[in-house]
C-alpha cells in the first residue's frame, strides 16, 4: 500500500488535477473601446489602448517616472495639515476615509505628489495629483503640497510643471478646501513672479475648484487626448440652460479648437515636449548685436542718392 500511496496516487491526482487558475491581471478591458488588452504590452504602452488609442489613468509614480529624465527623480515630504478640523461626517468619518485611503496608497499620503529631477537636462519640480486618493480632490494637503512645490522651485531656480487630475475641492473640508484656490494662486504667482516658467499637463478629468484656480494659469497649457476640463459637468449645464451641447464639449480637443489649450500631447510624447518647451523658456541665448540706427541727415542722404 505504500507504493501506491505515495507514488502511484500522487501520479494519478497530478494527471487529473484541474489546472491553475488563469491570474486576474493578465488582461485589462479598454473603457473607451472594450477592447480587450494584454496586461503587459498595455504597461508598455503607457496604458494608451493600441485600439483606440484612448488615454487611461495612471497613478502618481508612473506618470513621474515617464515625465523625468530617465526616469530619476526625488520626491519630497509633504507638510502635514491638520487632520478633519471640521469633525466631518457623512456615511462615515472623514478620518477613518482617510485611514482606509492611506492604507491603500500609503501612509501620510494624499491627492498630491512632488518631486524634482531633471527633464530635457534642465531642473524642474513636478507636483502630480492621485485621482485614486478620493478623485484626487484638493484639501488643505493639496494646497500645502503645491506652496511647497512653488516655494523649491523657486528656491532651485527650476521651471515648475503641475498635472492636475481632480474632481474638485474636497467636500469633506468645506471651506477650508476652498480657501486652497487663492492659496494655490498665490503658489503660482510666486513662481511667475521668480521669472520661472510654470507648465500645466491637464489629465483626465480636470473639473470643479481646481479648474478654477491654479489649473488655468499656466504660461503653456498642455493636455492629454480626450482628457475631460471643465468646471461643472455637462448634464450639470444641459440641465440649467435646457440645450444641447455641442459633440466632445468639454474634451481637450474641442478646448484646443477654442484656444483654452495650446497643445493636446500623447503620452508618449510628453517628456520631449516639455523639454522642447522648458529649453526654449529657459534657454539664455547670446544678446543680440546693437545695430545704431541712422540719423535723420543720414537718412535723407540715402533716400536722395
Amino acid at each position: 500500500m505504500n507504493w501506491l500511496t505515495n507514488f502511484v496516487l500522487p501520479k494519478i491526482r497530478a494527471v487529473v488535477a484541474p489546472s491553475k487558475e488563469v491570474p486576474d491581471n493578465l488582461w485589462d478591458k479598454c473603457p473607451n473601446c472594450g477592447q480587450m488588452l494584454f496586461h503587459r504590452e498595455l504597461e508598455a504602452n503607457l496604458y494608451v489602448c493600441r485600439a483606440c488609442g484612448h488615454h487611461m489613468r495612471i497613478d502618481a509614480e508612473r506618470r513621474l517616472k515617464l515625465m523625468f529624465d530617465d526616469g530619476k527623480f526625488t520626491r519630497i515630504e509633504l507638510p502635514k495639515p491638520l487632520v478633519d478640523p471640521l469633525k466631518f461626517r457623512d456615511r462615515k468619518k472623514y478620518v477613518d476615509r482617510l485611514k482606509e485611503t492611506q492604507a491603500k496608497r500609503g501612509p501620510n499620503s494624499d491627492a498630491l505628489a512632488v518631486a524634482h529631477g531633471t527633464i530635457g537636462g534642465s531642473a524642474a519640480v513636478v507636483a502630480v495629483f492621485e485621482f485614486e486618493f478620493m478623485g484626487g480632490s484638493m484639501g488643505m494637503a493639496v494646497g500645502d503640497g503645491l506652496l511647497a512645490a512653488a516655494r523649491l522651485a523657486v528656491l532651485q531656480e527650476a521651471a515648475m510643471i503641475v498635472v492636475p487630475s481632480s474632481g474638485g475641492a474636497r467636500m469633506q473640508e468645506g471651506i477650508l478646501s476652498l480657501m486652497q484656490m487663492p492659496r494655490t494662486t498665490i503658489a503660482v504667482e510666486e513662481v511667475k513672479d521668480a521669472g520661472l516658467p510654470y507648465i500645466v499637463v491637464l489629465a483626465d478629468p480636470t473639473t470643479g475648484g481646481v479648474s478654477a484656480s491654479f489649473a488655468m494659469l499656466g504660461d503653456i497649457t498642455l493636455s492629454e487626448p480626450g482628457a475631460v476640463i471643465g468646471f461643472a459637468g455637462a448634464r450639470v449645464i444641459e440641465e440649467t440652460i435646457r440645450e444641447k451641447l455641442p459633440e466632445g464639449f468639454q474634451r481637450a480637443e474641442y478646448l484646443l479648437d477654442h484656444g483654452m489649450v495650446d497643445k493636446v500631447v500623447a503620452r508618449g510624447d510628453l517628456h520631449d515636449t516639455l523639454a522642447r518647451i522648458i529649453g526654449m523658456l529657459r534657454r539664455r541665448m547670446p544678446p543680440a548685436e546693437v545695430v545704431p540706427l541712422p540719423s535723420r541727415s543720414e537718412a535723407k542722404a540715402e533716400e536722395r542718392s
